[in-house]
């Protein structure tokens, strides 16, 4: 069965990485959540896209150079909806607790160069402290896979790279944009042992023609759109 991960929670109709979402995508049954994890200046970890607040928030600076308690008391709803007024960017601590123990965890992590040692030992002792490492991988560029397997070579990986470099730093996830994502991409990373999940389908027919190609999963915005997709192509199938 194809996999829906729910690309920063179901987040076509929730605003991005919060709360609202991930409890959405949770209650629509997803398999996956993805969701991204930066370093602020008190070394704290937040669940945040962007290298700045501004977009997603009533607030402007860089996360890097705001603490925790900064960036958690901004407003991170209201710029999607007045209705999602008051909610607050999510430590990784608080998202972790959030997830159900079947939940399959995509943590993308977004460093500069100053703070990529501390996210990467900081992001895995948290999951190693829940025992996550067994449905939990780590996504980024490959500074951060290759900090991710010195300081815990037992974790799974996930990256855009080609073929042949997953297997060299035995990464075992594939996660290629869609428009690049062909039948033989996806025979050549099965070959090898090695999932292929795109990132990302919102567009019914893209969805269809991902799974045409065989992958194992899709990222997306709209979870409840590519899970009514998955069970018309199972049913045709059958």
């Amino acid at each position: 069965m194809i996999v829906v991960t729910a690309h920063r929670g179901a987040s076509t109709h929730y605003p991005e990485n919060t709360r609202a979402a991930f409890e959405a995508a949770i209650d629509l049954g997803v398999e996956c959540i993805e969701f991204d994890v930066r370093c602020t200046k008190d070394r704290g970890l937040v669940i945040i896209h962007d290298d700045r607040v501004d977009r997603i928030s009533d607030g402007s600076g860089v996360i890097g150079d705001m603490t925790t308690a900064q960036v958690r008391s901004l407003d991170a709803g209201s710029w999607f909806g007045p209705q999602f007024g008051g909610e607050r960017f999510l430590t990784l601590e608080q998202t972790l607790d959030l997830m159900p123990a079947s939940m399959r965890l995509n943590v993308h992590l977004k460093a500069t160069d100053a703070d990529r040692t501390h996210l990467v030992e900081a992001v895995i002792e948290r999951l190693s402290d829940r025992r996550l490492h067994d449905r939990a991988f780590i996504t980024g560029a490959e500074a951060i896979l290759l900090e991710a397997r010195r300081v815990a070579p037992q974790i799974a990986i996930c990256s855009n790279l080609p073929v042949a470099r997953c297997d060299e730093i035995d990464c075992r996830i594939l996660q290629p944009s869609n428009q690049i994502t062909t039948p033989e991409l996806v025979a050549e990373a099965h070959k090898s042992g090695i999932e292929v999940h795109p990132f990302y389908a919102d567009d019914p027919d893209e969805m269809r023609r991902l799974i045409e190609c065989g992958v194992d999963g899709i990222l997306t915005n709209d979870s409840r759109l590519l899970q009514q997709v998955r069970s018309s192509a199972n049913g045709s199938s059958t």
